[in-house]
């Protein structure tokens, strides 16, 4: 897997300011009960895993990465805030070292993304998840974002982190496909559901947690790659990024959807 973000402090940064702000829209209602066992598959750093182990304390969760640095800051993260029902494991997704049929739920955010063959990553995962059991799969649409002031800038420098993630393998656009790829992958009684951000002023909150810390960091997090392989001009990229932060100020409105699916095994 290819992060096209990066692993930077400043990107670590900027995965907690947006689980923090997207913990009440993306995470209220994905609870475990008492003694199920969940794999969390992708933890990254732990950004989610920490409103995964306080929603369902007395579930056990395994998180897995593939980045033994990721696991590392994840580690330290539930350690400082005191929670004990969380281990973490270095592993990859497409070569699972657990028992087929070794969890009660499965846990996936921000992960199929990143992946070349993310439909098969969802049927190893479904190869370790019991029968009965579910998997949750939550995952984002760069082709969702509209807002006001519009701006062909500000959409050229959006494509610009599109087009370098498909470069590296992933789908920044694979929101929309959650329902087909779980299907596909034989989960039952599929259903998707979109989770929507609006930000105006009257929310200054998401203006700042999701609008600013969020998604214009992310976009700004792939200028070098995006000049330095002439996707876009210079020029064209500041007045995009300026373009962006126009649509946080006071008569500012920004869009963005998600989308969270439930299948089971």
């Amino acid at each position: 897997m290819q992060y096209v973000h990066g692993y930077s402090d400043r990107e670590a940064d900027r995965l907690a300011d947006q689980a923090n702000t997207l913990a009440s829209l993306l995470h209220h209602d994905t609870t475990y009960p008492p003694g199920s066992r969940v794999l969390e598959a992708g933890c990254g750093v732990g950004s989610q895993t920490v409103f995964l182990a306080a929603n369902s304390p007395e579930a056990r969760f395994t998180s897995i990465d593939v980045s033994e640095a990721s696991l590392a800051e994840a580690q330290n993260k539930t350690g400082r805030r005191g929670f004990t029902n969380v281990s973490f494991q270095q592993a990859d997704i497409f070569n699972l070292p657990f028992e087929k049929k070794s969890f009660d739920h499965i846990f996936v955010c921000f992960v199929l993304e990143h992946l070349p063959r993310p439909e098969r990553a969802l049927a190893a995962l479904k190869d370790v998840l019991k029968t009965g059991g579910t998997i949750t799969v939550i995952e984002g649409d760069h082709g969702s974002a509209y807002f006001h002031p519009d701006s062909v800038f500000a959409r050229k420098a959006i494509q610009c982190l599109v087009d370098l993630q498909a470069a590296m393998g992933g789908n920044s656009l694979i929101g929309r496909q959650l329902y087909p790829l779980l299907t596909a992958a034989g989960y039952r009684d599929v259903h998707v559901r979109p989770r929507v951000v609006y930000a105006d002023s009257s929310r200054p909150e998401w203006v700042e947690g999701f609008t600013k810390k969020t998604f214009i960091a992310m976009v700004e997090g792939v200028q070098h790659n995006a000049l330095a392989q002439g996707l876009i001009s210079e020029s064209d990229w500041q007045r995009g990024f300026a373009d962006l932060y126009r649509t946080a100020e006071d008569d500012g409105v920004f869009c963005y959807t998600f989308f969270k699916g439930i299948g089971v095994k």
